[in-house]
């Protein structure tokens, strides 16, 4: 070998290990090197432009540069298959180790990346799109996911679209320009987020209508794939057996009737013995589910946690021994965790505040708040999660402050005009809400709220009754209150607050009256959970949608329970742990989810 070749293979070869030494300040040195066309060994032609580089550099980043440099001994290199801009790109990428991703030259530098193996352009231009995944490109970004070999950005696109299914299916132009394997995989996941499954069949005839007369054998293959089972009867007969691309065709007129069958039988055994081996009647997974928390359960405190499952309608004990008991205390989730604040376990009032990840199922104690808080009101906003009022054990509290989860810190805040214990607080358009409560001698109806940018408190219009042990939660664009207790009775009668007007409507009254529960909006639906109902604590559940403008039962809990605390947790990658039982059937090879067979799952 010419020794002037086996010294370059050798300095090649070191290239790696010195680059893993080289500063910040080296690759500017470097750059400026480059910019002035100093100590450059190399030229790379790109469609008639020029870019002087150093052979050393560009090994350093990319293998298929070492291997190009080793192959022959030359100065010049013609690169084709790519712009002049992507090659300046990759070169300004190689020598200062960032570049500016857009939505314009994205794929264009991902795919640059991915040629020259440039593994932490290829990681910046993932986490660029992964960032930007809405309803109109996640499909296509899991579809790039897959040509330029990059998995964990294609089981996060995926992800979303499962997750955004109704956004997707209802208004994307990529979702028309599937491939029947594509959209047979996604309709049949389990994760597929969809509250009804209307929404399934309609999305099913959007796409064939894009190219019918090609498209409309495949919907005996679709068909099968919609839960019909768990329809609104009237929908399926109306819109399902009766739509007339179905009825044109022949071999649909099984999945119909045996579509039927199961309706029928999911409708009587539902409630005793819900069938989840049939695909048509197994309900999909929530991509959310609602945590209620402790409580006061009989003449004691307790440490019950269940979730509730609204696909399935039912509540599951999620319970973790290890966690202590506690009530009237409260209870956020926030990045990814589920933070326990405050409240009382009959000996102790607590200043403590307990982390939970829902994911590994453990708990951790992460700093304490700087006054003990029985009764106490918790909110989000901005990051921060914020404590006010309450009961120290002593006096009732106008004291406030927040949490910043970043340096595990609780700092004060203005003082609330009241001193509120048993109040209920809510966050909304850059605001936090608190209404209610007790000082000490009267139930209030008093309401006022928090403004961060001048950390001040203001009062808004009082509420029509007084409230003490109520619930409040920001539902669409309004602040509701609902139940509590007056000072003489457990209330049924509920509340919207509108910040615009600053003035409340009254809302249907719940079917029972009750204070001290749990509240959360889940699937578009507003939950009141178990409280006491004036007699005795209670495991009853209700519903109130906005749309129907009408409360509806939902199934109890396992616990009667007071004093509890609730709150919804989203993306949950074990989500099969916070749910009903599913059988699942092993679906044919050739069905089973994306086409290569890596369809992401949830648990």
């Amino acid at each position: 070998m010419d020794l002037n070749i086996f010294l370059f293979v050798e300095a090649i070869s070191v290239v790696p290990r010195i680059a893993q030494k080289m500063s910040a300040m080296d690759y500017t040195i470097f750059n400026e090197l480059r910019l002035e066309g100093k100590l450059c060994d190399v030229v790379i032609e790109v469609n008639s432009f020029e870019f002087r580089a150093h052979k050393a550099i560009l090994c350093a980043c990319s293998s298929y540069f070492c291997n190009l440099f080793n192959s022959t001994e030359k100065q010049r290199y013609q690169i084709t298959g790519l712009s002049p801009d992507i090659m300046r790109l990759i070169i300004e990428y190689v020598y200062s180790r960032s570049v500016p991703v857009t939505e314009d030259n994205v794929e264009s530098l991902l795919q640059a990346a991915n040629h020259f193996c440039i593994m932490g352009l290829a990681q910046a231009c993932c986490d660029f799109l992964a960032a930007h995944l809405c309803p109109e490109n996640c499909i296509g970004t899991w579809q790039a996911a897959d040509v330029y070999f990059c998995p964990p950005l294609r089981r996060h696109a995926y992800r979303y679209i499962l997750h955004n299914f109704e956004e997707v299916g209802r208004g994307s132009e990529e979702f028309l320009r599937l491939s029947l394997p594509e959209l047979g995989g996604i309709i049949q996941e389990d994760e597929l987020n969809a509250r009804q499954e209307d929404v399934v069949f309609e999305s099913i005839l959007r796409w064939i209508a894009h190219m019918p007369e090609e498209r409309q054998p495949f919907l005996s293959l679709l068909l099968p794939k919609v839960r019909m089972a768990l329809m609104n009867a009237d929908y399926f007969m109306d819109q399902v057996k009766n739509n007339p691309v179905v009825r044109s065709r022949d071999e649909c007129k099984p999945i119909i009737l045996e579509a039927m069958k199961a309706l029928c039988e999911y409708n009587i055994n539902r409630s005793s013995n819900p069938d989840y081996r049939n695909p048509l009647t197994r309900p999909r997974l929530p991509y959310a589910v609602l945590l209620a928390i402790g409580g006061w359960s009989g003449s004691v405190p307790t440490n019950a946690i269940e979730s509730y499952d609204a696909r399935a309608g039912c509540w599951v004990n999620v319970t973790q021994e290890q966690e202590s008991p506690r009530a009237y205390h409260g209870t956020v989730y926030l990045d990814g965790f589920v933070y326990c604040l405050g409240g009382y376990n009959s000996m102790e009032y607590f200043s403590s505040v307990r982390k939970f990840n829902p994911a590994t199922l453990t708990w951790h104690e992460v700093a304490p708040m700087h006054f003990r808080r029985c009764y106490v009101s918790v909110a989000v906003l901005d990051g921060y999660i914020y404590a006010m009022g309450g009961l120290d054990g002593h006096v009732r509290l106008n004291t406030a402050e927040r949490y910043k989860p970043e340096t595990n810190q609780w700092s004060l805040i203005s003082h609330m005009h009241e001193q509120r214990s048993d109040a209920s607080a809510t966050s909304l358009r850059g605001k936090v809400y608190i209404c209610g409560g007790f000082n000490g001698q009267d139930c209030l109806f008093t309401a006022e709220y928090y403004n961060p940018q001048v950390n001040q408190w203001t009062e808004i219009t009082p509420m029509s009754s007084r409230r003490s042990g109520l619930g409040v939660v920001t539902y669409g664009e309004e602040v509701y209150v609902v139940g509590g207790f007056d000072g003489v009775t457990r209330l049924r009668t509920a509340d919207a607050y509108d910040p615009a007007t600053n003035t409340w409507r009254a809302v249907p009254d719940m079917i029972t009256a009750r204070s001290n529960f749990g509240i959360e909006v889940l699937d578009g639906r507003l939950f009141v959970v178990g409280g006491f109902n004036g007699t005795t604590t209670t495991d009853y559940v209700e519903c109130y949608d906005e749309k129907t403008n009408e409360w509806s039962v939902v199934h109890c809990m396992a616990f009667f329970r007071s004093a509890l605390s609730c709150c919804v947790v989203p993306d949950l990658c074990n989500i099969a742990r916070y749910t009903a039982p599913r059988t699942f059937a092993e679906p044919a090879a050739e069905e089973a989810g994306p086409p290569d067979g890596s369809a992401p799952t949830l648990r």
